[in-house]
C-alpha cells in the first residue's frame, strides 16, 4: 500500500449534451459527509473540528435529527479511518492509478465503499445513494463511473476484499498489516517498534486505532465532581482518574451543564493521568509555583490549575501561539485560584531559571497516539516529520529542566508513542545533563495495569482505553 498522499486533480467536467435531464435528489446526510471529507482533503482540516459546526448548522436548518447526525458522523470517521484499505480495494476496481482519479470522485467512492463494506446499509441503498450523491456533486458522467466501480466493490465483503488486496503476512508483515488495518506502512513499523511485542499486540493496537473513542469528561477539582456528572447524565466512571467520567455512546458534551459552565471539560483519561502524575510526584522543598510550558489548547493546564489552587499553588500556563493561548485562557476561566496565561516561546522563556517547583512540558509531536480521534493524521504525517519535531522537543525539555528548581520535578509528555519522540529525547537529556534523574512514574498511576518496566510510562489505546500518552518524570538534583 502506498504511503503517498492523494494528489489534487481538476474538478468535475461539463455534463454531456443530449441526455434527458433528471434533477438529482439531494441527500442531506451524505452531502454533509462529502462536504466534511472535501474540507479534510482540500484545506488539511481536521474532521473533529469541521464536523461539529456542519452538524450544528444542519440541525438549525431542520435537516437533521439525532439518527441523521449519527450516520453522518459514522460515514465521515469510518471513511477516514479505513481510507487506506478502501483505496486498495477501489484501486483493484478501476482501470487507472488512484492518483489519476479526481479527489472529489475518490471521496464519493470511499463513502460508498464504507457504506458497502463497513456498515449495515443494504447493498442497493448504498450504491444508489452514492450514485445519486455523485450526480449532485460531480455530474451524470462521473456518476456512471461511480456506479460501475461500486458495483464491483459490492461483489465481495470486507474480509473477502482484504484477502484479495493485502499482501500475505508471511511475505511482508508490515505491508499486510498496513492494508488490513488501514495505517501507512511506516506508522505500522514505528508502532510495532514502540510496543516491542509480538503480532497480537500490534494487531490489537491497530484495531483500537480504528475504533470510535469514548467521550471522556474531566470534573475540574473544586468546581465539579465526578459524582455530580454521574448523577445528572448517562455516564460511567473513568477507569483510573478520580475526575474522569465516560459518556454513553452518542452522549453530547455540550448537553452537560458543568461543561457549558466550564466546571468540567472534555479530556482523554490518559491526558488526565499525565497531569495527575506530575501533580502527585514527590518533591524536596516547597510546592508553590507550577508551570505548563506548552499549554495549548488547555486541557492539562485547566486540571493542573485546579489542583494547584487546592494546595495554595499558582500555575503559569505558557503557549507560543497567541490563538492557542486564547484557548488556554478560556479553559482556565473561572478557576478558583490564581493563575496566569501568557503567549511565550518555550525555547526562549521570559521567566528566570529555577523559578518553578513542578513543570509540565507536553511537547508538539506527530500525534500518532491520538489516531482514534484524528484518523486523517495518519495519512498526513510522514517519517520526515520526526526530523522537524526532534530539535524542538529536545530544546523544550532542556528548557523545562532549566526552569525547575533543584529538587523540583519535570514531566515530559507526548501524545505519540514513537520512540524517537519519547525515550530517545529523554535519554539524550540524561546523557547531557547529569543533574537530571528519572523518577519511577508507575506508582503515580495507581491501579493502571500493563505499565511496563518503567521508570517512564507509555499508555496504549488497546491496553488502557486511552490515547497513547507517554510520560517521563525527571527530578533536578543539582
Amino acid at each position: 500500500m502506498s504511503d503517498q498522499p492523494r494528489q489534487p486533480r481538476s474538478p468535475r467536467g461539463p455534463r454531456k449534451p443530449g441526455k434527458p435531464y433528471r434533477r438529482p435528489q439531494k441527500d442531506p446526510v451524505r452531502m454533509l459527509a462529502f462536504e466534511a471529507l472535501r474540507a479534510v482533503d482540500e484545506r488539511d482540516a481536521y474532521a473533529n473540528l469541521v464536523l461539529p459546526p456542519l452538524l450544528r448548522k444542519a440541525r438549525e436548518k431542520g435537516d437533521f435529527d439525532t439518527r441523521d447526525a449519527a450516520l453522518a458522523t459514522e460515514l465521515v470517521y469510518g471513511t477516514l479511518r479505513r481510507q487506506g484499505t478502501y483505496d486498495a480495494i477501489i484501486s483493484a476496481c478501476v482501470d487507472r492509478p488512484l492518483r489519476e482519479v479526481d479527489p472529489p470522485v475518490l471521496d464519493v467512492l470511499s463513502l460508498g465503499a464504507h457504506q458497502l463494506l463497513g456498515t449495515r446499509i443494504p447493498t442497493h441503498a448504498a450504491v444508489s445513494a452514492s450514485v445519486e450523491l455523485a450526480r449532485v456533486v460531480l455530474g451524470d458522467g462521473r456518476a456512471k463511473f461511480v456506479n460501475a466501480v461500486l458495483r464491483k466493490v459490492a461483489q465481495d465483503d470486507l474480509d473477502g476484499w482484504v484477502e484479495k488486496v493485502a499482501p500475505p503476512y508471511d511475505e511482508d508483515p508490515e505491508d499486510h498489516l498496513a492494508v488490513v488495518h488501514s495505517h501507512p506502512r511506516w506508522v505500522v513499523s514505528a508502532l510495532w517498534d514502540s510496543l516491542g511485542g509480538g503480532r497480537a499486540g500490534i494487531e490489537d493496537l491497530l484495531e483500537a486505532d480504528n475504533e470510535r473513542p469514548e467521550v471522556t469528561l474531566v470534573a475540574r477539582p473544586g468546581r465539579a465532581t465526578a459524582e455530580e456528572l454521574l448523577r445528572e447524565h448517562a455516564a460511567v466512571p473513568g477507569r483510573w482518574s478520580p475526575y474522569a467520567v465516560r459518556l454513553a455512546e452518542g452522549g453530547e458534551p455540550g448537553a452537560v451543564e458543568a461543561v457549558r459552565e466550564n466546571r468540567a471539560g472534555v479530556q482523554d483519561e490518559g491526558s488526565q493521568l499525565v497531569a495527575l502524575a506530575l501533580a502527585n510526584a514527590p518533591l524536596d522543598g516547597p510546592d508553590r509555583k507550577w508551570l505548563d510550558g506548552c499549554a495549548g489548547p488547555g486541557g492539562k493546564a485547566a486540571l493542573l490549575a485546579a489542583l494547584a489552587a487546592e494546595r495554595g499553588a499558582v500555575l503559569l500556563a505558557s503557549e507560543k501561539q497567541p490563538h492557542r493561548a486564547g484557548l488556554v485562557a478560556k479553559a482556565l476561566d473561572g478557576n478558583p485560584g490564581p493563575y496566569q496565561v501568557i503567549a511565550a516561546d518555550g525555547t526562549r522563556p521570559p521567566w528566570l531559571p529555577g523559578s518553578f517547583d513542578r513543570v509540565l512540558m507536553d511537547v508538539p509531536c506527530t500525534g500518532l497516539g491520538a489516531l482514534r480521534r484524528r484518523p486523517e493524521a495518519r495519512w498526513r504525517r510522514r517519517p520526515e516529520d520526526l526530523e522537524g519535531f526532534a530539535p524542538l522537543q529536545r530544546s523544550l525539555l532542556h528548557t523545562a529542566l532549566d526552569s525547575v528548581r533543584v529538587g523540583g520535578v519535570v514531566g515530559y509528555a507526548t501524545c505519540s508513542p514513537h520512540l524517537a519522540e519519547t525515550r530517545a529525547v529523554v535519554d539524550d537529556l540524561l546523557k547531557q545533563r547529569p543533574e537530571a534523574e528519572l523518577i519511577d512514574a508507575r506508582p503515580l498511576l495507581p491501579g493502571v495495569p500493563d505499565l511496563g518496566d518503567g521508570p517512564d510510562v507509555q499508555l496504549w489505546p488497546h491496553l488502557h482505553g486511552t490515547d497513547a500518552m507517554y510520560l517521563a518524570l525527571i527530578r533536578r538534583t543539582g
